[in-house]
C-alpha cells in the first residue's frame, strides 16, 4: 500500500544534493539584452537545474529568478573591464565554486551573447566531460583587430610556452575546478589594492603546472561600441604583465619543447566591397617622428643591427614600408630583456614600445593589402619568434654578450 504522507525531510537545494550539478558560471555586468542571450545559449547546452550562476548585477538576479527558475543564483562581486580577466576575477570565480561546489567554471564576457551555444557548450565540456583542464576561446576577428595580440601576446606565448592558442588573454574561457585552484593560488600573490587588476596568463601557468589546455573555434566575438582603455593604457599593461610573467617562469621556457601540431588557418571574415584599408600615414608618422626623439632610449635597448634596420625603415615610403619578421622578434625580444633588467624606467620603456608596435602594423597593413591573408602574415611572425627563441635563451643568461 502506497503511503500518501509527505517526505518528512524538506527539499535540500544545496549544491550536494544535486549530483549533475557541475558548471559554475561567472557572468560579467551586462545589459539585459545580452544576458537573455547569454542564458539562453546556456539553457540550449545545460539543463537549468544543472547551472549555477554568478551575477554582479542585481536587476539580472531578478531577470534570472522570474525566467529560469530552476536556475541556482549566487553573488558576486563586481567583475572587472570586460577586454580582460585580472587576478581578482579567478580569485572569486574559485571561491565562488568552492562554494557552490560546483566541479568546473565557466567565465564569460559582455559580449559573450554573440557566440553560439554550441561554441558555449563546447567549452564547458571540455572541461565537464575530458580530461581538459583550460578551454580556451579562438575568435573569428575581423582583419585589422586584435593587433597587439597578433604581434606581442601569441608570438611570445607561442614560442616560449609551446603552445599555439591564438588569444592567450580570451575572456570566455572554462576551467577545471584543479585548474581554477592553481590561477587562485597565483591570484593570491597580487592582493594588495593597486594589484587585483593584474592580468594573470593562464596558458603560461597551466604549461608550468603540467595541465592540459584546448582552445575551440567559437565563431565571431562582436564587440559592442563602449569607452575602454586605448593603446597607450592596453599595449603598456598587457605586455609589461607578460614580460614580469616570462621573467617569473624563466627556468620553465628556456628549456626546448615541442610545439603541438598546428591546427587549420583561422577564417578571416570577408571584407566588404567597399571597406578601405586603414590609413597607415599617421602610424609612419608616429614612428618617424620617435625614431628622432626616442633614438637615444632605443639605442640603449636595441642591438647596432635593429638600429639599422629601423633607421632603413624610418626612410622607407609609406607604399614599400615593410617590417621584417627577424626584425620584429628580435625588437620584442630586447625589450623584454631590457624590461627583465630595468635598463631603464619599465614605464619609459614600454612607451617606448608603442611607436614601435605602431610601425609593426603599418607593416601588417600593408602587406595584408597586398594579397597576404592576416593570418598568415601573423603566423610567420609567430614563426619567426620561434625561430629567434635562441638568441632570446643568450641574451637572458649573457646579457652583455651583444652589446658593443
Amino acid at each position: 500500500m502506497t503511503m500518501a504522507t509527505a517526505d518528512p525531510i524538506p527539499a535540500i537545494t544545496t549544491p550536494s544534493a544535486r549530483p549533475n550539478n557541475g558548471l559554475l558560471v561567472l557572468l560579467a555586468a551586462m545589459t539585459p539584452e545580452q544576458l537573455e542571450r547569454v542564458l539562453g545559449n546556456l539553457t540550449a547546452s545545460f539543463p537549468a537545474q544543472d547551472l549555477t550562476i554568478a551575477s554582479p548585477d542585481a536587476a539580472s538576479d531578478e531577470l534570472l529568478a522570474d525566467s529560469y527558475p530552476s536556475v541556482r543564483i549566487v553573488a558576486s562581486p563586481a567583475a572587472n573591464a570586460s577586454w580582460t580577466l585580472t587576478a581578482s576575477d579567478f580569485l572569486n570565480a574559485y571561491q565562488l565554486a568552492k562554494k557552490s561546489e560546483a566541479r568546473a567554471i565557466l567565465m564569460l564576457s559582455p559580449e559573450s551573447g554573440s557566440l553560439s551555444s554550441s561554441a558555449i557548450g563546447e567549452l564547458a565540456n571540455a572541461v565537464l566531460a575530458t580530461p581538459i583542464d583550460l578551454a580556451v576561446s579562438c575568435y573569428e576577428s575581423p582583419p585589422n583587430a586584435s593587433l597587439v595580440n597578433s604581434a606581442i601576446l601569441y608570438p611570445l606565448t607561442r614560442a616560449l610556452f609551446a603552445s599555439r592558442v591564438r588569444f592567450p588573454l580570451a575572456v570566455d574561457l572554462a576551467l577545471s575546478l584543479r585548474m581554477g585552484e592553481h590561477l587562485a593560488g597565483v591570484a593570491n600573490r597580487f592582493t594588495a589594492p593597486n594589484q587585483a587588476k593584474t592580468p594573470l596568463w593562464p596558458i603560461n601557468e597551466a604549461a608550468v603546472a603540467g595541465f592540459t589546455v584546448d582552445q575551440f573555434d567559437v565563431g565571431p566575438r562582436v564587440q559592442h561600441q563602449h569607452a575602454g582603455p586605448d593603446l597607450n593604457t592596453i599595449l603598456p599593461l598587457v605586455a609589461g604583465s607578460l614580460f614580469s610573467d616570462i621573467d617569473v617562469k624563466a627556468a620553465f621556457w628556456q628549456r626546448s619543447r615541442q610545439l603541438p601540431p598546428a591546427r587549420e588557418p583561422l577564417p578571416t571574415p570577408q571584407a566588404l566591397s567597399d571597406d578601405v584599408a586603414p590609413d597607415i600615414a599617421p602610424m609612419l608618422q608616429a614612428f618617424r617622428l620617435a625614431y628622432t626623439n626616442l633614438h637615444e632610449i632605443w639605442s640603449l635597448v636595441l642591438p647596432p643591427n635593429s638600429l639599422l634596420g629601423l633607421k632603413r625603415l624610418a626612410a622607407t615610403d609609406a607604399a614599400n614600408f615593410h617590417m621584417p619578421e627577424s626584425l620584429w622578434a628580435r625588437i620584442v625580444f630586447d625589450f623584454l630583456l631590457a624590461h627583465r633588467l630595468r635598463t631603464i624606467n619599465r614605464g619609459h620603456l614600454l612607451g617606448a614600445l608603442i611607436p614601435l608596435y605602431l610601425a609593426w602594423v603599418a607593416s601588417h597593413i600593408n602587406i595584408t593589402t597586398s594579397g597576404t591573408t592576416p593570418e598568415c602574415h601573423i603566423e610567420a611572425v609567430a614563426a619567426a619568434f620561434e625561430t629567434d627563441k635562441s638568441y632570446l635563451v643568450s641574451r637572458w643568461r649573457w646579457p652583455d654578450r651583444f652589446n658593443p
